[in-house]
């Protein structure tokens, strides 16, 4: 039974999971929109966001934390430049999920999570 645990599985164990989650909010940061199923994306989306208000933080315990996060150092160090003072005056919800449907092959939930 699962009672009480919020983590999502996405049918992985702890560590692939965690990469991909990694992985994949390291790659909204840079891109600022990707194309993923929709459980996916409402896993990674409180990465991203935990991400963001680190990097706003701007210090250099901010930095070594993301860095211990996230695996590209593009990611890091656009979250510290410009999203960072993109975000300066926002107080959270920098994402936003977009439905496209589903996908051709096996019918699974595509959506757009992108950066506001």
């Amino acid at each position: 039974m699962r009672h009480r645990n919020k983590n999502k599985i996405l049918d992985r164990a702890k560590g692939p999971r965690e990469l991909m989650l990694r992985n994949l909010a390291s790659s909204i940061l840079i891109y600022e929109k990707v194309k993923t199923t929709e459980a996916k994306a409402k896993a990674v989306r409180s990465l991203v966001e935990r991400s963001i208000t680190t990097a706003k933080k701007g210090d250099l315990s901010a930095r070594r934390a993301l860095i211990a996060t996230l695996p590209q150092k593009m990611a890091v160090r656009k979250s510290l430049e410009v999203l960072a003072e993109r975000y300066k005056d926002r107080a959270g919800g920098y994402s936003r999920i977009i439905r496209l449907g589903a996908r051709p092959g096996d019918g699974a939930k595509m959506v757009q999570i992108e950066l506001v």
